[in-house]
């Protein structure tokens, strides 16, 4: 089991990221204008750069929604290896079963 405050900061990091992504857009879209005069870019990458930096969404973790490790994660079930053959043993995953050969 991962840190609980990791695991909580984590989700701090989500919720910044969702709150913040609108602006984030807007502001990326004025710095790849290039019709835009390069005052106006210059000042749209200082807001940018004054934003937080959990905002980012690079800043976001992919973590095991029943351990929360970081590692060996699978995105399409949102768990790590090690929660998905515990799960999978006890036949509690859809669709997985126990093979050998």
């Amino acid at each position: 089991m991962a840190k609980t405050s990791a695991v909580e900061k984590n989700k701090r990091r989500r919720k910044t990221v969702a709150q913040s992504a609108a602006k984030r857009a807007a502001l990326k879209a004025i710095i790849m204008n290039q019709a835009l005069s390069i005052e106006d870019r210059f000042k749209a990458t200082l807001k940018l750069a004054s934003l937080p930096r959990d905002g980012s969404k690079t800043r976001v973790r992919n973590r095991c929604e029943v351990t929360g490790r970081p590692r060996a994660f699978y995105r399409k079930l949102r768990m790590s290896r090690i929660a998905l053959r515990e799960l999978g043993n006890s036949g509690r995953v859809p669709g997985i079963v126990k093979s050998s050969w």
